[in-house]
């Protein structure tokens, strides 16, 4: 039972409980985003406190998942109060529950033909606003299911549909825990690490509170990971395919799994067996079947990984295929392209490529700008993949984290919420600073604190505050703290 095991914590683990509960609820009913300094108050006690209780419980794993629950529970009827995007997922949700494709449809263009068999049509594009309401869906169609679920539990009411939602989006941070113990297990690691990414009030806020999916997309990928490492590649395929087809940000991982499969780590080899023949007793002979020939090693690593490509790809598009048309095509790879060329918020070093432009061209040059950070992330995952050792399933998720940091740190776009991401995949590595950036992320929704109010632009101080943590705290970890070891 939950009470009884909290009850049974000592005081000062049980203080930080009840101080959590009490912020937690803060947070969930009576904060609202411009309030600048609560938001930031309550946010750093959460992060201390969730701190702590890791620290000090990390020996009991039970107390620590049933406190993940409760802190969860607290949002249930909790109406999202950072982020306006849940009114787009309702809108999706009851637009398909019609029979009416997302992806052909904007908000604004429905509206204004005035037959939208919707309930609450007007309200939900208020609160999505002007921007994302004039844009055609870019959300892959496993989360569009989710969003259809929601839509058929509650199709008349807001609040509804949220809890709906916010259910999946719990019972996959589980999912999460459940598996990502598991594969600590098997990678001999402490498991309690784990809860440095579920009992992260980064997570709970942004996932459980904001209601972003990133939590069902990490679910499937965490389960896809753990069955790769125990070879059972074609389920882990279909893991990956359904954890791209909540979230497209997996792709970028695809050229990762090249070593992993087609030059695997010696250790999970047969050893070579040697014998002693029978008729010369001091003679010896190789067992070939336990040192089997490069070459055929290469081949059948190669085949599996065409396979595992291949079943990735096949479920991916039988996903997409109810949506299917020329139209949904042209539409949907617009919208994904918004994303490299017209949309900026807290980047890093864009920024800084922005301002080179600026000073060359004296205007934006976001469009040609997108498109070289797009080719030179590409670069950066194939070096990733074809030089750099990725045959044990720790150097994977590590060579995966370095990918995605990359494109965070080159990104045009990157909301708070992506951070998710980078964090669990820190889990099962040496690396930190996705747990510092987990803190300093909140930082993001100060961007457009300026002292003149009419200035529509982020604060450059605060953005620079934000990467120069997670700069500083990257580069030690990278660099320093690797060169400290070596002179030890």
């Amino acid at each position: 039972m939950l009470f009884p095991a909290i009850f049974k914590l000592k005081k000062t683990p049980l203080r930080l409980v009840t101080l959590c509960f009490i912020t937690y609820w803060a947070f969930a009913y009576n904060l609202v985003r411009t309030d600048y300094v609560k938001l930031i108050g309550l946010y750093a006690a959460l992060f201390y406190l969730f701190y702590k209780l890791v620290q000090l419980l990390k020996g009991n794993t039970k107390a620590l998942t049933y406190l993940a629950f409760a802190f969860r529970a607290i949002f249930i009827y909790a109406i999202p109060n950072l982020s306006q995007d849940f009114y787009r997922f309702i809108w999706d949700g009851r637009i398909i529950f019609e029979g009416i494709n997302p992806y052909l449809n904007t908000v604004n263009a429905l509206i204004a033909k005035g037959d939208v068999p919707v309930a609450q049509a007007l309200e939900l594009q208020k609160g999505m606003g002007d921007l994302n309401a004039s844009h055609y869906s870019n959300y892959p169609p496993l989360n569009q299911l989710c969003f259809t679920i929601a839509a058929l539990f509650s199709s008349q009411n807001i609040l509804g549909s949220v809890i709906v939602m916010r259910v999946l989006i719990i019972a996959a941070d589980f999912g999460t825990l459940y598996f990502g113990r598991k594969l600590l297990e098997k990678l001999n690691l402490p498991t309690y690490h784990i809860f440095w990414y579920i009992l992260n009030p980064f997570i709970i806020i942004e996932l459980t509170g904001n209601l972003h999916f990133e939590g069902v997309m990490i679910f499937f990928l965490i389960w896809s990971l753990y069955l790769l490492h125990l070879k059972k590649w074609e389920w882990a395929a279909v893991m990956f395919a359904l954890s791209i087809s909540v979230k497209l940000m997996p792709l970028i991982f695809l050229p990762l799994f090249y070593q992993w499969f087609v030059r695997p780590s010696t250790s999970t080899a047969k050893p070579i067996s040697i014998e002693t023949s029978e008729a010369c007793p001091n003679s010896k002979i190789i067992n070939a079947d336990a040192a089997p020939n490069k070459q055929n090693t290469f081949r059948k690593g190669l085949f599996n990984l065409i396979k595992f490509y291949s079943i990735i790809g096949l479920c991916t598009l039988l996903l997409f295929a109810p949506f299917y048309s020329s139209e949904f095509i042209n539409n949907y790879a617009a919208t994904v392209a918004l994303w490299f060329q017209n949309f900026e918020f807290n980047g890093s070093l864009y920024y800084i490529a922005r301002t080179i432009g600026y000073s060359f061209r004296g205007y934006n040059e976001i469009a040609f700008i997108g498109k070289g950070i797009a080719i030179l992330v590409v670069l950066v995952v194939l070096v990733l993949s074809f030089f750099r050792q990725n045959k044990t399933t720790v150097q994977l998720i590590t060579a995966m984290l370095f990918a995605l940091s990359f494109y965070y740190f080159t990104a045009t776009t990157v909301h708070p919420w992506y951070v998710a991401t980078l964090l669990i995949l820190s889990v099962f590595t040496k690396y930190k600073f996705p747990l510092v950036w987990s803190f300093m992320i909140i930082l993001s929704y100060l961007a457009y604190l300026n002292i003149n109010q009419a200035d529509k632009s982020e604060n450059l101080w605060v953005i620079a505050l934000e990467y120069s943590v997670v700069y500083g705290v990257f580069i030690w970890e990278l660099f320093v703290k690797t060169e400290a070891k070596k002179f030890r």
